[in-house]
Formats: structure tokens, C-alpha cells, sequence
């Protein structure tokens, strides 16, 4: 037997092949955009009570401290995922005609009522802020927009985007809640039944016309359309009034 040393296996060999080690596949760098997605998972997944930079890192296979290289904190991060939701809404063109701004601004409440309400609830986050992300302002510019092309006085329009803001963000978050509390259609269709034999069944001559009106209290929206319509369409019908007023 030789007593040389082996040569070295040549590199195009399978058993080199075998021996050389594997890779490991290089960690994605971490981005704004990257924290935000990962957020709106959790927001998605268990509301805003899921979301903290805690959670968000250990998503991203990350400590929390890296977070704060591309975000300042929570706060921050919620008002991020605000804006990355309001990405979703489309803004419709002004209408023609003294009164052609009314149905188009309707209709970007719905939309940004459904488009809120499909992530739990993120519209807490309107509240008690002034949110400054990109399609935040967006939003605030179509709102304004709709009302001035339609000539609505500028004070006036000030002051109903912010009404209409507070209006939406308040009733979606309360959907939220609600969802939580009570739960499925069902479950909501049988507690709104106990409601109303309760607001029946109380003393009628100290509640003479909760008593007579418990029905109506308590008729069952099941998506609660009627009563947003009903409200929407009083807000509108204010602003148009105070429009009309101011101009003339």
C-alpha cells in the first residue's frame, strides 16, 4: 500500500458534491413595508390587541430592537397600518351640478366603512388622532374636493370631513366591538330579541314610549346598512343645509 496521501477529490466529482456544505438561504432584509405586512397579519388574525413590535418581530424572525431601525414604536407602526389599509380605498370623481357632490361622497364612506371594517377593528385608530400618512391624506383630499366642486363653502367642508371621519370611524369600530362581544349573525339576531322583550316588558307609565316603540329599537339589521344609510344620509343632508345657508 502507498504511503502518499490521498489526493484531493476533484471538484466536478459527486462525492464533492456530497461534502460541500449547504447554503444557508440569506434572511430577506428587513423593510417598513415588510414590518406593516406582518402587522396587518396579526391585525387580521387577533385584532389590535395582537399587534405589538413584540409580536411583529418574532413574525419576522427578528428581535424588536431591529424594528425600531425602521419604525419609532407602536404608535407609529398603527398609524402605518392605517395608512397601508386606507391604500385600498378609491376615490370617486367629483359629481356635476350643485348637488352632484352628495352621492359621490356617500359613496366613499361606504367604501372606506367596508374597507375598515374587514380588518377588526383598525378604525379605533381615527380616533383621537390626525393620522398624516399618504393615502390618509388622500382620503382627506377626495373628501374635500367632492365638496368644493360641488361648492360647498370651505369652512363648511373643513369641518364635515372631519364630522364625517369621526362618523365612519366611530360606527366601524363600534361593528368591531360588537362582533367581539356578541358574536355571529345569530348571535347578535338572539341578543337584539332579548333586548327587545326587555324594553317591552318595562313599567309603560314610566317608559310610556320606549314601551310603545321597542320594535322599532330594535329591528334587526343584519349588516347594519339601514342604520348607517339613515345616518349618512342625515349627515349629507346637514351639510348640503348649511351649505345652501352660508352661500346664500
Amino acid at each position: 500500500m502507498s504511503s502518499i496521501d490521498p489526493l484531493p477529490t476533484p471538484p466536478w466529482s459527486a462525492a464533492a458534491a456530497r461534502k460541500r456544505p449547504v447554503p444557508t438561504p440569506a434572511k430577506a432584509p428587513l423593510t417598513r413595508d415588510a414590518i406593516v405586512e406582518a402587522a396587518l397579519a396579526l391585525l387580521d388574525a387577533e385584532g389590535l390587541d395582537g399587534v405589538s413590535m413584540r409580536r411583529v418581530a418574532q413574525r419576522l424572525g427578528t428581535g424588536p430592537a431591529s424594528l425600531y431601525q425602521h419604525v419609532g414604536g407602536k404608535e407609529e407602526l398603527l398609524e402605518l397600518l392605517l395608512d397601508r389599509v386606507c391604500a385600498e380605498v378609491k376615490i370617486p370623481a367629483p359629481g356635476v351640478g350643485p348637488d352632484g357632490w352628495q352621492e359621490p361622497l356617500k359613496e366613499l364612506m361606504r367604501t372606506t366603512r367596508a374597507i375598515l371594517g374587514a380588518h377588526q377593528d383598525l378604525a379605533y385608530v381615527m380616533l383621537g388622532r390626525i393620522p398624516t400618512g399618504p393615502n390618509v391624506l388622500a382620503g382627506a383630499e377626495g373628501i374635500l374636493r367632492i365638496m368644493r366642486a360641488g361648492d360647498v363653502p370651505a369652512q363648511v367642508a373643513a369641518y364635515a370631513a372631519d364630522s364625517l371621519a369621526l362618523f365612519v370611524a366611530s360606527v366601524t369600530y363600534e361593528e368591531a366591538i360588537q362582533r367581539r362581544l356578541i358574536g355571529t349573525t345569530e348571535e347578535t339576531k338572539a341578543y337584539v330579541e332579548r333586548v327587545n322583550r326587555y324594553f317591552a316588558s318595562l313599567p309603560a307609565d314610566r317608559f310610556p314610549t320606549l314601551v310603545a316603540m321597542a320594535d322599532q329599537m330594535t329591528a334587526f339589521d343584519e349588516n347594519e346598512d339601514d342604520r348607517f344609510e339613515f345616518a349618512l344620509d342625515v349627515q349629507i343632508r346637514g351639510i348640503a343645509a348649511l351649505a345652501a345657508e352660508q352661500r346664500s
